[in-house]
């Protein structure tokens, strides 16, 4: 009997039809001050970043060739998929938590557990390595203009002759910290802002590399094969996400059920335009051969003579970049807050600014967390904490959305993904699939990761949470 009430404990769900905006007195508030505009411009933050300035030029030289437009338009049809399920859920549940908050409220408490400890660390790891990208180029860009830094400052230890800390990479996280504790209205206009100098940088790629094109560098089109294509579309894929970050700040929109379904979809959408106009530019300026891996539009236009607009791309790199750990640090803080304000974990970490109404205090724990990963970790083995936690997500999020559509079926809401089943499901097939590029060395960080998770559920969270309490009793 212990064993079935325990089964019947991991699988209880939060009723959807009770799921509204927290009121006065049932726990703490976030407040609602975004518009749509400011909405998509958090999920343009998340996805357009590296992907441009620097994923595009890895994969042009040596997986896809020209090719690499091909990878994008994979990686972003796949994307759509699950991003058309969070669109769904996001016109059901206007709440905090996105993928953590949709798997609790359809798949029940122990899968929402499982996905949002597992966000924690994906999101976290992302900020920090975003925060070292950044870094190698704003020291490049200082040591460009002549300034002689010192080698302890400029890496983690093992990463260089002297390397004891990357400190730039350490300050930007804690800087992205202050911003969003300075209220969710402050921090977002800045990143409207920020995104706006970003999209115009690219903007400004393309108008001025198309009259630089030579159409023979599209030939051949697919060097590698199709295969080349498939193989660079799984390492793009992690540069055609963001808005599953932005959908956590869904309790922050004025009007989440109309505003977080288009913010999704526009967001995906800009961003992918935008890619694939990159990416015939920069195919097309140079032989796919020739385009730097780290840098490839810097070198690009230095190679047509335009010096000084490489620097502006070097500088809108940075600029953009850092879009993107502001909304994955939001993303973060946010899955926490919800997390402890049903009592999974402490509610002394859902504690909001008294008039800022922001979670300040699980900020500045992901803050310096991010940091410390960030000043002491080679980028490399950061990298290999950011990658299985968003598939995990994907496929929970596409699951569920079928799961809830059968279920119930009748339930209001004001954006349907189309083609069910075959859209959700297909963003977890490809989901899955990429997992399987995933090293073992990732397998084995996560599942240590995981059974912490469990240690810290079984002994804490499923006595403590909100539902335990209330003894509601779900059936599976």
């Amino acid at each position: 009997m212990a064993g079935l009430r325990m089964g019947e404990g991991i699988l209880r769900r939060k009723p959807i039809e009770h799921i509204e905006e927290t009121e006065a007195g049932e726990g703490p508030r976030l407040e609602r001050t975004l518009g749509l505009w400011q909405l998509t411009a958090i999920g343009v933050g998340g996805i357009i970043g590296a992907g441009i300035f620097t994923l595009a030029g890895t994969v042009a030289n040596g997986t896809a060739g020209p090719a690499v437009l091909v990878s994008f338009l994979i990686a972003g049809l796949a994307s759509a998929a699950a991003a058309l399920s969070y669109a769904e859920f996001a016109s059901l549940i206007p709440k905090a938590g996105s993928a953590y908050t949709y798997g609790y409220a359809v798949l029940g408490e122990f899968a929402g557990w499982f996905i949002g400890w597992d966000l924690l660390l994906e999101y976290t790891a992302i900020v920090a390595v975003v925060a070292i990208g950044i870094s190698g180029y704003f020291s490049f860009l200082i040591e460009d203009m002549g300034a002689q830094l010192p080698a302890w400052m400029l890496g983690a230890p093992g990463t260089g002759a002297g390397h004891k800390v990357d400190l730039f990479a350490a300050l930007l996280c804690l800087l992205i910290a202050w911003l969003l504790t300075l209220g969710i209205r402050s921090a977002a206009r800045f990143e409207t802002i920020v995104v706006g100098l970003k999209v115009l940088v690219v903007l400004v790629v393309i108008a001025v590399g198309v009259f630089h094109i030579n159409t023979a560098n599209y030939h051949p089109f697919f060097p590698y094969g199709i295969s080349g294509a498939f193989t660079g579309a799984a390492t793009v894929f992690f540069a055609v996400f963001g808005y599953d970050a932005m959908s956590t700040a869904a309790e922050e929109s004025k009007d989440a059920r109309r505003h977080m379904p288009k913010a999704i979809i526009y967001s995906l959408a800009i961003a992918m335009v935008l890619y694939v106009a990159a990416c015939l530019v920069l195919t097309g300026m140079q032989n796919y051969k020739d385009i730097d891996k780290e840098s490839g539009f810097s070198t690009a236009f230095q190679s047509v003579g335009l010096d000084r607009l490489a620097d502006v791309i070097a500088v809108g790199a940075i600029v953009g970049i850092l879009t993107v750990m502001f909304t994955f640090m939001l993303g973060v803080t946010r899955v926490w807050f919800s997390m402890s304000r049903d009592g999974l974990l402490p509610k002394w970490f859902a504690k909001t600014h008294p008039t800022r109404h922001v979670p300040t205090r699980v900020t500045w724990i992901v803050g310096v967390a991010s940091a410390a990963i960030a000043g002491f970790l080679p980028i490399a083995e950061a990298a290999e904490l950011t990658n299985i936690g968003i598939l995990l997500a994907f496929v929970v999020v596409c699951t569920a959305v079928i799961v809830l559509r059968y279920r119930q079926p009748d339930l209001p809401r004001g954006f349907r993904t189309p083609w069910m089943p075959f859209v959700p499901a297909l963003g977890v097939v490809f989901s899955i699939w990429l997992i399987t590029f995933l090293q073992w060395q990732t397998w084995v960080r996560f599942v240590i990761w995981f059974l912490v998770g469990c240690v810290i559920y079984f002994s804490y969270s499923y006595k403590r949470s909100e539902l335990a309490k209330r003894q509601v009793r779900i059936e599976p």
